[in-house]
């Protein structure tokens, strides 16, 4: 057994390479192997998202404050909320983050394939994000 205490893993900036705009990602868990699940709790302020991306086993997203938008390649945008669970495929390309003008909450959990739990892609252009 192993618990991590509340503030003992520090805070990080979501890097700009892959984020736009503000982005606080606090990490609450990474499984050890031969587990390969792992978990953070990402803060995005107005306006801020993340880039295009995929998962190779998939992730889920927990909404936990705020209001959020969510978008798979060739969808529509998608309002999200605190208690909302959003599921992406294995593969689905997607992006999400917060609305222009409401900060958005959510844990993310995913799992490692090859050491790897996400492949980026190219980021959500303003006209993207404003459709």
């Amino acid at each position: 057994m192993k618990i991590t205490r509340a503030g003992t893993q520090p805070s990080g900036k979501g890097p700009a390479d892959y984020f736009t705009g503000t982005v606080r990602v606090d990490p609450l868990f990474e499984a050890p192997e031969p587990a390969r699940v792992c978990g953070a709790h990402v803060t995005f302020e107005p306006g801020a998202r993340t880039a295009w991306h995929t998962h190779p086993l998939g992730q889920t997203l927990i909404v936990t404050s705020g209001l959020g938008w969510v978008q798979r390649w060739d969808g529509p945008i998608e309002e999200i909320r605190p208690g909302d669970v959003v599921w992406f495929e294995p593969g689905e390309k997607h992006w999400h983050g917060a609305t222009p003008k409401t900060a958005m909450t959510h844990i993310a959990i995913q799992e490692a394939l090859n050491g790897s739990p996400v492949d980026w892609m190219e980021k959500v252009s303003d006209e993207q994000y404003e459709s």
